[in-house]
């Protein structure tokens, strides 16, 4: 990956629905080998998916918590079962106290109450500890490293 490959994602990244020609104009390519570049990076699997990034707030989604995860046996093989709960955004394995951490938004702390009883019905499931965020600074994408 060169520095115009790296270009090209942060372009991407900031609008994904731009035009091959108009990123080709920011990075001096044309548009034809600009595909062909963003067509290698989707077969190298740096670029996943495109999508498109929501507004939580806007959907009603208004609360957000990190959870640790407390378990009595290895959560390596649960991915299913927490990607089954729908407000989970992110979940990680984690080295420390707690074997999993995980991220989840709800419109209330009700729905939160709930999504944690639901993680509790996961099998090794011992305990949680969410910590309710108050404020968002910032958030951000991944970025190519130089």
């Amino acid at each position: 990956m060169d520095d115009t490959d790296r270009e090209l994602l942060t372009l991407l990244q900031r609008d994904a629905g731009q035009a091959y020609a108009a990123l080709g104009r920011a990075v001096g390519l044309s548009a034809a080998a600009t595909h062909e570049r963003v067509r290698k990076l989707r077969e190298r699997g740096i670029v996943r998916r495109t999508t498109v990034e929501l507004d939580p707030k806007g959907l009603g989604l208004g609360v957000l918590a990190f959870v640790m995860v407390e378990s009595s046996a290895w959560m390596g093989d649960s991915a299913e079962e927490f990607a089954a709960v729908p407000e989970i955004e992110e979940a990680h394995i984690i080295a420390g106290s707690a074997s999993v951490l995980v991220k989840v938004r709800t419109t209330t702390t009700e729905r939160l109450q709930d999504a944690l009883r639901r993680l509790y019905a996961i099998d090794g499931v011992c305990g949680t500890q969410a910590t309710v965020v108050l404020e968002t600074f910032f958030e951000r994408p991944p970025r190519p490293a130089p």
